[in-house]
Order: C-alpha cells, then sequence, then structure tokens
C-alpha cells in the first residue's frame, strides 16, 4: 500500500555514514515511508545494528557495505556493488564527514587542511558525481529523477574562527550543488544541500564511561545552544526524517538548488537577542 505524498516504495536512497546521527535519520524517514536503503559506513558492527532498526522502521530492503567515502576507487567500486545488488539509485545522501581539529587559522597546517577536505569535499563530490551518472543512464533510456544530497552546516553561513578547513569544505560543496543542480535539472535530477545547527547525534550518551565532569560539560552545550535558539533544544536525528522522506519521494521533484536549513531558527537569531 502507498503511503501518500511522501512515498518511497521502490526508490533506493544511499546514505554514506548512514549507520549513526543525521545519516541515520534521515535513512529512517525513507525507512518508513517503504524505501530501500544501501549504508556506506565503515564499522561492520553499527552497520548491523542500523540495518536492524531500517527494517523495523519499515524499509523494504537495506543492505551496508564497508566503504571509504577517502577513495574514489573505493567510491566507484561501491556504486558497482550496489547496483549490482538494487539495480538503481534514486537518492544520494553525502553524509560522510568530520570535524576540524584546528583550533586557529595561524595553526592550521597542510596535513589537517588536506585530510579534512579529503572527506568532506573530495569524498561528497566523488560520492555524487558517481551517483549522478547512474542517475543519468537511467534518463537517458526514459527514466527521468533523482535526488542528490550534501550535508553542509552553518559554517556556510557564519565566520567561526579556526575551524577554515571545515567551513571550506561545506561552502564548497555548497557551490558545487548549485552546479548540480544547474546541470542535471534537465534530466529531471534535483541537488540540494541540508545545513543543520546544533545537534546531538547521541555520541557518548549511555556510556559508562563518560565521566562525570564530561556530562556536565555536554549538559552546558546543551543548554548554551538551547538558549540561543528560537526553538529552546537540541536537535536530535530524528529531526531529519522527514527531510529524508520529502528529498527522497517525488514531492520534492521541483526543490532543486536549495540550501535547506535544519537548526530549530538559530541562524535568523541574533546574538544580542534576549
Amino acid at each position: 500500500m502507498a503511503n501518500g505524498l511522501f512515498d518511497c516504495t521502490g526508490k533506493v536512497t544511499l546514505v554514506t555514514g548512514g549507520n549513526g546521527g543525521i545519516g541515520l535519520g534521515f535513512a529512517r524517514g525513507v525507512a518508513k515511508m517503504g524505501g530501500d536503503i544501501a549504508i556506506w559506513a565503515r564499522n561492520e558492527g553499527k552497520n548491523a545494528e542500523a540495518k536492524a532498526e531500517l527494517l523495523a522502521a519499515g524499509a523494504g530492503r537495506v543492505e551496508t557495505y564497508q566503504v571509504d567515502v577517502v577513495s574514489e576507487e573505493a567510491i566507484i567500486q561501491g556504486y558497482a556493488d550496489l547496483l549490482a545488488d538494487f539495480g538503481r539509485v534514486d537518492c544520494v545522501f553525502a553524509n560522510s564527514g568530520r570535524a576540524s581539529k584546528s583550533r586557529s587559522v595561524l595553526t592550521l597546517d597542510s596535513a589537517e587542511w588536506h585530510d579534512l577536505l579529503a572527506v568532506n569535499l573530495h569524498g561528497a563530490f566523488f560520492t555524487l558525481r558517481e551517483g549522478a551518472k547512474a542517475m543519468v543512464k537511467r534518463a537517458e533510456v526514459g527514466e527521468p529523477g533523482g535526488s542528490l544530497v550534501y550535508c553542509g552546516s552553518l559554517s556556510m553561513f557564519h565566520g567561526i574562527a579556526g575551524i577554515n578547513n571545515y567551513a571550506a569544505s561545506k561552502g564548497g560543496m555548497g557551490a558545487v550543488i548549485r552546479g548540480m543542480a544547474a546541470e542535471l535539472g534537465q534530466y529531471g535530477i534535483r541537488a540540494n544541500t541540508i545545513a543543520p545547527g546544533y545537534i546531538k547525534t547521541g555520541i557518548g550518551q549511555g556510556d559508562i564511561e563518560m565521566s562525570e565532569e564530561m556530562k556536565v560539560r555536554l549538559a552546558q552545550v546543551d543548554a548554551h545552544f538551547s538558549a540561543k535558539t528560537p526553538i529552546h533544544r537540541p536537535g536530535r536525528p530524528e529531526d531529519f526524517e522527514g527531510m529524508g522522506a520529502y528529498l527522497t519521494s517525488d514531492a520534492s521533484s521541483y526543490h532543486s538548488g536549495d540550501t535547506i536549513v535544519i537548526d530549530g531558527g538559530s541562524l535568523i537569531y541574533p546574538p544580542y537577542a534576549f
């Protein structure tokens, strides 16, 4: 039975870094609407847990792959395996990435600069490029459509001291997404960026080895961001479920070239507001 406006039945969504956090939240939204899901992530144990959760949520089929998106060759092989298993891909969420280890532009060395860009910029680009190739090939035989999605951040808009390589990767891919939207629209393929605000991904929660000091610090971080967000709470992975269903389904078939901010309103909230 179809799930109505956000029906994902018969659609295949690839989520990189999809075994936890925002990626798993996005995938769970697709699963609840009956879609099929492929997860690329390196932790085999977490992949198995995510697969079980997504199947329980309603996914038609879930397959997991250990793909390192730093490697262009691994990405190309990953698509070969995915297409051999599913026969198609309808949505790609390039979500894999890491935080910057830098705290100052003055000490940001070349190793850290390039290492982060290898994942957040280059890996994301190659992931979306190869997904676009598969979608264009399908369009050329009479079935246009597809959705390319990148996980950006509020650093695309804000000047944030120290994490210049992180901001460069997010801003750079934002420009790439707009270029893809302009070029690939002729095939019915749309391309969009999701820009999350402060999201609690569950890291450290339930960890009995986490010190009391760390628990207090995390609570202080939550309180800090909640106070500066019009919706007074941190974001959660489940806040991305609806976006996963929307961007995978045909409901978003005319939505392209956008940066969709999911941040509880913090982007529009000035620092002096009270």
